[in-house]
């Protein structure tokens, strides 16, 4: 369970104030993969900010009951002097999950070769995302936040990254940013409109899409 009290939060813009969450109360059961879905500049990475604790609202807060991961596919943390296998280690300490393990799977997984063993700063973006989605995929969350996530690499790649999480989804939440419907489709279930700083649920997957439809039109 995920519930947002009171979440208001917005940015200036040329001294102007700019909401993008207006007074946001609502709660997000568990056990479901929601989409969220909303026009570019709506809010969704913001809100999955707020969610995951690395961005704070001007108002309100966010309760849950079980654990959050941090965006999955964010790799602006990462600490650029470090390689990847220290930053493994790090987040391993940090969600006290065993270093060992977590960082022989993201080996595995991320397949960067002895770039693993190199400074981030020497990564391509590629290479960071799929650091980061080997991160994220090795820790158990309850609920995972997906931005854009399962998209990166070669198709190879993908299709093992959508197992992977697919394979997370049968025993945890997730909310999800993706602008491809198909793949929408394919993992969520449900689904959360953003629009106007404000959150519409659907119990229904083509439901959610379809208003989303209609607000782009």
């Amino acid at each position: 369970m995920i519930e947002f009290q009171n979440i208001s939060k917005g940015f200036w813009v040329r001294d102007i104030y700019q909401p993008v969450i207006r007074d946001l109360n609502l709660v997000l059961p568990s056990g479901r993969s929601l989409a969220l879905l909303g026009r570019n500049g709506a809010g969704k990475s913001t809100l999955l900010s707020i969610v995951a604790g690395t961005m704070r609202p001007d108002t309100g807060e966010v309760v849950s009951d079980g654990s959050i991961s941090f965006t999955v596919g964010y790799s602006g943390s990462f600490h650029a002097e470090m390689t990847g296998a220290q930053n493994t280690r790090f987040v391993a300490r940090i969600y006290g999950v065993d270093t060992d393990e977590l960082t022989e799977f993201v080996e595995d997984f991320a397949e960067i070769g002895d770039h693993f063993h190199m400074p981030v700063r020497t990564y391509s973006s590629g290479m960071k995302s799929r650091l980061a989605f080997g991160i994220s995929m090795g820790i158990k969350f309850d609920t995972y936040l997906i931005d854009e996530a399962t998209a990166t690499g070669d198709a190879r790649f993908r299709k093992k990254s959508q197992a992977v999480f697919k394979a997370r989804m049968t025993e945890a939440s997730a909310i999800m940013v993706s602008h491809k419907m198909s793949e929408i489709r394919d993992f969520c279930d449900a689904g959360l409109v953003l629009h106007d700083g404000q959150i519409e649920m659907f119990d229904d997957i083509e439901a959610a899409i379809t208003r989303h439809q209609e607000l782009m039109a």
